[in-house]
């Protein structure tokens, strides 16, 4: 765990941001077209710095625990996990792409985002499936 600020400002816009960033993840986990990893690892990186308690409540949540742990521990994201997000990542890309944005030049920089993003999710270690 890093350490807490000892800035009480700091300590609670990181705090706020950790909110944030958690109910944007939670929103992902209903909503299959939104990103749960990377706002859920985000919320942990803020809560670590801001609140013992919140960074000890998200590691041993049973469903967010395991991905703040793995990518603390540095073991990466599962293949599932990388292949759920590239595919989140084309489809809202796509739609937005497609159907939302109508000016070529934000289209294009869209889908030099959606590449990049996509680079950096496989860039990441990739977690070992251990043996049973």
């Amino acid at each position: 765990m890093a350490e807490v600020s000892p800035r009480r400002l700091v300590r609670v816009v990181y705090l706020v941001l950790g909110i944030f960033f958690l109910g944007l993840g939670i929103v992902g986990v209903v909503l299959p077209l939104i990103p749960t990893t990377f706002p859920i690892i985000l919320a942990g990186f803020f809560f670590a710095r801001s609140s013992e308690r919140f960074d000890r409540w998200i590691v041993n949540h049973r469903l967010f625990g395991p991905l703040i742990s793995d990518w603390r521990a540095g073991r990466g994201f599962s293949v599932r996990t990388k292949a759920l997000a590239i595919t989140a990542i084309a489809l809202t890309f796509t739609v937005s792409i497609v159907w939302v944005i109508e000016h070529a030049a934000i289209r294009i920089g869209l889908v030099l985002l959606a590449v990049a993003i996509s680079t950096y999710i496989l860039w990441l270690p990739t977690k070992q499936v251990e043996d049973v």
